[in-house]
């Protein structure tokens, strides 16, 4: 079995509906995405999934959460934008644009610190 990982990032607005805390204000985080998949088998020149198709889909899929209030665009004017919804809905998302390949998670990073993931 093998894995590999990308990783990309997005600048956005967000807040939390209902939290009761100072993450209830709009804040901004640069969130970093990572998202890893595993493949059986390598293809005829030796790759499990090209590094530069697997960037560009996810690429696909975050420029619109790029530099907007994530709380104006859907999903996430009716479901909270919590980096654990984040990492599900960039999951749903990226299913149909992956093929040959099983995603084993997609990680949100909104701090060095802090992270969410999604294991589906």
């Amino acid at each position: 079995m093998y894995e590999i990982s990308v990783k990309k990032h997005f600048d956005a607005a967000h807040y939390l509906r209902g939290y009761q805390g100072k993450c209830e204000s709009v804040h901004g985080h640069r969130f970093e995405v990572v998202v890893s998949i595993q493949s059986e088998g390598l293809n005829e020149i030796g790759i499990a999934f090209d590094f530069t198709d697997l960037k560009a889909r996810l690429g696909e899929i975050l420029k619109r959460f790029d530099h907007v209030c994530l709380n104006d665009i859907p999903p996430f004017d009716e479901i909270n934008p919590s980096s654990e919804n984040i990492a599900r809905t960039v999951h749903e998302e990226l299913v149909g644009k992956v093929t040959g390949v099983r995603i084993t998670c997609v990680e949100v990073w909104e701090s060095p610190e802090s992270r969410a993931a999604y294991v589906p």
